[in-house]
């Protein structure tokens, strides 16, 4: 038995009207790369612009390098705090100065203990800022990859090299106090020197 279903562009035909655009003229026009353009795109987060100062650069990358860095520096720091302590009886020499500070109540120890803090925390930032720059960073990283290429000796390579090291140390010291005995008795002998070598005796 044959379908009695008519297909609407038939159906048109018979009737003489037009075709039914209704459910494409209710569709949301598309774009030519085939996306509606009623539908807009997800908004991308608006960038924050440059991190702020406490922000670490490649957090987690060249990690003993950089913790290397920091012990030098601090180092360093403690060093020149521990000067400027020590000295700063030096600094506050002169009578303005030194009636200044007791009129402030900074004279010694609480004016040294001043100016250790105040130069810490300037030490600090500065050094932070440093090391925390972007070509530093990288000069750290790349550093730290590289070391990881090394190859370390073995202990075995090791003692042996040790051990080559001393004996020919103890070789050159030798051969250097046999050359310093043969010149001393030449330069006796010449009469250069007034004091005969050890081994002739007096």
């Amino acid at each position: 038995m044959e379908s009695t279903k008519i297909k609407p562009e038939a159906k048109d035909a018979m009737t003489g009207g037009e075709p039914d655009n209704s459910d494409d003229s209710q569709r949301p026009p598309r774009s030519p790369s085939g996306r509606s353009q009623s539908g807009s795109a997800p908004l991308q987060p608006a960038d924050s612009g440059k991190p702020g100062y406490f922000h670490i650069y490649k957090k987690g990358q060249g990690y003993w390098t950089r913790m290397g860095t920091v012990a030098g520096v601090a180092l360093v720091g403690i060093l020149t705090a521990n000067f400027l302590y020590s000295e700063f009886d030096g600094f506050s020499v002169g009578s303005k100065m030194s009636s200044f500070l007791k009129h402030i109540h900074l004279q010694e120890p609480r004016g040294g203990y001043l100016l250790v803090v105040i130069f810490t925390l300037i030490y600090a930032a500065t050094a932070y800022w440093l090391m925390n720059k972007p070509p530093n960073v990288d000069f750290l990283i790349a550093t730290d990859s590289e070391m990881k290429k090394v190859n370390w000796t073995t202990k075995k390579e090791l003692i042996g090299s040790t051990k080559v090291v001393i004996w020919f140390m103890f070789i050159m010291a030798l051969l250097l106090f046999m050359y310093d005995l043969f010149f001393q008795l030449v330069f006796y002998l010449l009469g250069v020197l007034k004091t005969p070598p050890f081994f002739l005796g007096h």
